[in-house]
């Protein structure tokens, strides 16, 4: 396992980047397809950069390290928290593949086919590894301004609202 004073002795920290003391060039390697996050070689092995900038930092590494605003190449210390899975997933984005325009928000399912029903749109959080019921409503908007109210609430600091 690499320690803080390894990483110093070998490394300087310039704008989220670890410079390698010997050559003067970044440490890190392009993404590829196949890894979702920056990384770099390290005596022989393969770490996500972000994880050696908050070790080379902080001294020490955690279960989790968030990217604070959601991009993971933005390594820089300052964007940089540690904190657990749970926290971390509160800190998601909202899934491309959704059929809501909103994170939180669900059409709910059953309006679609009951023709004399308006349509609701549902507000879910989750609080405490749980999925909580918020609210129904008539208008997307209103169900979007309750979800990122109910996110500032419930998640604090690790609300995305995006």
């Amino acid at each position: 396992m690499i320690t803080q004073e390894r990483l110093k002795e070998m490394f300087d920290y310039r704008d989220g980047e670890l410079i390698r003391k010997k050559t003067g060039k970044p440490a890190s390697v392009k993404k590829s397809p196949h890894h979702r996050y920056i990384r770099m070689t390290i005596e022989g092995k393969v770490a996500p950069v972000h994880r050696m900038v908050f070790l080379w930092h902080h001294g020490f590494l955690p279960d989790v390290t968030d990217h604070i605003d959601g991009n993971r190449d933005n390594n820089r210390i300052e964007n940089l928290r540690a904190c657990t899975q749970s926290e971390n997933c509160l800190n998601s984005k909202h899934r491309a593949t959704s059929t809501s325009p909103y994170k939180n928000v669900y059409l709910q399912k059953y309006a679609n086919h009951q023709p004399h029903w308006k349509q609701n749109w549902v507000v879910n959080i989750t609080v405490n590894r749980k999925r909580q019921y918020i609210g129904s409503f008539e208008d997307v908007e209103l169900a979007d301004l309750v979800a990122t109210e109910a996110r500032d609430l419930y998640h604090g600091a690790y609300a995305r609202h995006f």
